[in-house]
């Protein structure tokens, strides 16, 4: 009786060692496969809308660890709208945030998201119409893996409150819409046509060590499928059109001791509008042009000639003659034909 009472007490200690070994083990296991919280992320946005051109424009957003929070820097690469007028455009800015990257992440711990998820997600609206939008992929660094995680916002995510945005993308747009908070303006806040403004360039990649790696190709990755390469677009923003030209041709018999270059119309450019506008002008007792008389060039660019005109001084020997002006408008650009 005795040996059987030891020998089952021996049996169960057995079980029981072997219950916490294998407890024991399969913690260890799950602390060892539970991924650490990413403490960087770069975002690739891509908004697309039905109206352009610009059609398509494209964002990068890197979050780094700081010793405040996260700094914060965007990049938005603009595709050229008319080469001319509106070639490919570079523009970067930088913020600060409170927050640490493993924060901003929070809500959803990027390496642990099932893969099935994420395609579910990218499945909800195969067959339906997406006239706007936004195609958005993460890369973070799982241990030794690199993770892309992608997730589609629709239109309706942007402006229906019962579109049902699923729980990833939902929160994908909220971190978006807290780093745009941060940096500033961007896509959305852009004006639906481009104006020329040639005072604006693209940044330079001396700027930031990002812009190098983006004209490298480092994050095209993040932008598979779209009808553009960053690094191309960032390629091509390097290299600005000719300005167009305003020039005097000629005044006859008498020049101007003051001269006032006309400015060119933004309007005129837009509609590729050019050409010599030739005008003739008495002068009066004060060396001013009066009377003035159009006998040639386009109608959009008269009005700033009368302008510019009116304000030129002439010398004494020009009193009431009268004076013959051209004054030549160049693009010294034109779009391809197609």
């Amino acid at each position: 009786m005795l040996i059987r009472s030891t020998l089952l007490t021996m049996r169960c200690a057995v079980i029981v060692g072997a219950i916490l070994v294998l407890t024991t083990h399969g913690a260890a296991k799950d602390r060892h496969t539970v991924p650490v919280q990413p403490n960087q992320f770069e975002i690739g946005r891509r908004t697309f809308f039905d109206f352009g051109p610009p059609f398509n424009y494209y964002e990068l957003f890197i979050g780094r660890a700081a010793a405040s929070g996260a700094s914060i820097e965007r990049i938005i690469v603009t595709p050229p709208g008319n080469v001319c007028l509106a070639p490919a455009k570079v523009e970067i800015a930088r913020a600060s945030i409170d927050e640490s990257p493993q924060s901003l992440l929070a809500s959803k711990n990027l390496c642990s998201i099932p893969e099935k998820e994420v395609q579910r997600e990218l499945k909800r609206c195969k067959h339906c119409s997406v006239f706007s939008g936004a195609n958005v992929v993460m890369r973070v660094q799982c241990g030794t893996q690199t993770r892309l995680i992608r997730s589609d916002i629709l239109d309706r995510d942007w402006f229906d409150s019962a579109a049902k945005t699923p729980e990833h993308t939902s929160s994908t747009m909220r971190l978006l819409s807290r780093l745009g908070d941060a940096v500033g303006p961007g896509v959305m806040d852009k004006p639906m046509f481009e104006i020329p403004d040639d005072e604006k360039r693209s940044a330079k990649g001396s700027d930031s060590e990002t812009l190098l790696d983006l004209g490298a190709g480092k994050y095209d990755e993040l932008f598979k499928g779209a009808p553009d390469k960053p690094s191309e677009l960032y390629q091509a923003a390097q290299t600005h059109p000719p300005a167009p030209s305003v020039r005097l041709l000629n005044s006859m018999p008498f020049s101007p001791e003051v001269f006032v270059q006309p400015t060119y119309p933004v309007l005129a450019r837009m509609a590729s509008v050019e050409g010599v506008v030739s005008i003739k002008v008495e002068i009066d007792s004060s060396g001013a042009a009066s009377n003035l008389t159009f006998e040639g060039g386009p109608q959009l660019l008269r009005g700033v000639v009368a302008e510019a005109v009116k304000t030129w001084r002439f010398p004494s020997d020009a009193f009431n003659q009268q004076v013959q002006v051209k004054i030549e408008f160049a693009l010294n650009c034109h779009v391809p034909a197609r």
